[in-house]
């Protein structure tokens, strides 16, 4: 039986339609700035230059991989793979998505996962699963990990910073303790349900996506047999193992050290590294990274004997190929924008506090993450979410005489489970475009694990908020 067409809206007009709504609602708050037909259009065009900087990495990003690819040993090394896994693939859903759950609760593993996609996309679909695989273990591994944040600086650091920039002590053991309980539970559960859909998919053949997303699934990650086996030679692993290096190097750059160690055994272990970008490692971002792999897609290139021309055409064809991810994150960015200009974002805010005074905590804890879901869509950076809301909801929360550890933790919760699915991300809507997974095929089949997840997340927080 032949799948049937998929008629879902794309991505793009998803997010061209929330701006439009968001701009309609300030019409009727007489207490924000209404927008403008200028507001609506303008707000692409402010959201990339808002994004500039992660759409520069995604589109250097995209040329690195395909400088990888021409080279051949990312496709050598991925049947490899496989080969050795033979009837034992399942193994790889909890392995990555552990390692992306730790990157996610201590630094805030989010928009750096797009460089995974194409990587984990092959790998999957070579293993006989699909490409809504590799995104649940992709989103689900490293959103449950953001949702559960113990150390992330750009979520419970962020939040506690606010608190105590307002002499609110915060006791950051209840944090880490509550933080390290969502995480292990959740991410149990998310774990189970990818498992669950991959062996359906791969036993049984139950994949959900429609005959429009299974070409573009099969055309872009669909390994073509050959009659001569590919040699996996020596400098085919040489590459593989720089290209995990550049990876791995990506990630230590990001993760805030100076925090950690202290600035002066900070400066003394990783100051030597300024030389190359001007910024030592732990001091990285998007544009630091953008450059880190446009050197290595060089490196890359003359070790696998590219020629200049075949270095530069296959970059050049990879960030063409991936500029509609680039157009998906900037006017997904531009909503954000758009709320920001009017004040709809603050306004909102206040809004629900006052829902939240003087009422109990089995009413307080439960209601605080529900209001934080909303919040959290109408402000999907989570660091951003944070030094707007903590103001007003950190002091109402200690007002109340309850924790504001655990208020934090309810923001980060409510934060990450929107960002399993809200279109305004960036992260979710590149993410997507990269597998070649409409969004609407991404909630039919991730809806159930955000339900699950946000339930055991409300009852954990509830819990933690009466018994503290």
């Amino acid at each position: 039986m032949s799948k049937k067409k998929n008629r879902s809206l794309s991505s793009f007009t998803i997010l061209l339609l929330i701006i439009v709504a968001l701009a309609a609602i300030t019409w009727f708050i007489p207490e924000v700035e209404q927008a403008t037909l200028a507001n609506v259009v303008m707000a692409p065009y402010y959201g990339f230059i808002d994004a500039i900087d992660v759409c520069i990495f995604i589109l250097v990003l995209g040329g690195y991989l395909s400088v990888v690819t021409k080279t051949g040993a990312l496709n050598a090394g991925v049947n490899a793979l496989v080969r050795k896994l033979h009837g034992n693939e399942l193994v790889l859903i909890p392995i990555l998505m552990i390692i992306f759950a730790i990157g996610g609760t201590t630094f805030g593993f989010a928009e750096e996962t797009l460089g995974f996609y194409a990587l984990i996309c092959t790998a999957m679909v070579a293993a006989g699963f699909d490409t809504l695989v590799a995104t649940g273990a992709i989103i689900l591994g490293a959103g449950v990990g953001c949702l559960g944040s113990t150390v992330n600086p750009f979520a419970t650091g962020i939040a506690s910073d606010v608190l105590v920039s307002l002499g609110i002590n915060v006791n950051q053991g209840t944090v880490i303790m509550i933080g390290l309980i969502l995480l292990v539970v959740n991410l149990t559960i998310a774990i189970l349900y990818v498992m669950r859909y991959a062996r359906k998919v791969k036993e049984e053949k139950g994949s959900i996506l429609s005959a429009k997303e299974t070409l573009a699934m099969e055309h872009t990650y669909r390994q073509e047999e050959k009659k001569e086996e590919v040699h996996f030679n020596g400098k085919m692993k040489l590459i593989l193992a720089i290209f995990g290096v550049t990876f791995l190097v990506m990630v230590i750059a990001v993760i805030p050290w100076s925090a950690f160690l202290g600035e002066e055994v900070y400066t003394q272990f990783f100051g030597w590294s300024s030389i190359l970008n001007a910024a030592p490692l732990g001091e990285w971002w998007f544009g630091e990274l953008a450059m880190w792999f446009f050197i290595m897609a060089i490196v890359v290139g003359i070790i696998g004997k590219l020629s200049e021309k075949e270095i530069v055409d296959a970059f050049l064809f990879g960030a063409s190929d991936i500029v509609s991810v680039v157009l998906i994150i900037a006017v997904a960015r531009g909503a954000s924008v758009l709320m920001s200009q009017t004040g709809l974002d603050v306004y909102f805010l206040e809004t629900a506090a006052s829902l939240l005074r003087n009422v109990s905590v089995l009413i307080f804890a439960p209601l605080s993450y529900v209001i934080y879901i909303g919040l959290s869509f109408l402000i999907p950076s989570s660091s951003g979410c944070a030094t707007v809301t903590m103001p007003i909801m950190g002091p109402l929360t200690q007002g109340l005489n309850f924790d504001p550890a655990v208020m934090i933790l309810i923001f980060s919760a409510a934060s990450g489970l929107v960002n399993l699915f809200t279109p305004t991300s960036g992260v979710v809507m590149g993410g997507l475009s990269i597998a070649k997974v409409e969004y609407g095929t991404w909630i039919k089949w991730v809806w159930k694990c955000v339900a699950m997840i946000g339930v055991a997340s409300c009852v954990i927080l509830t819990v933690a908020m009466m018994m503290l």
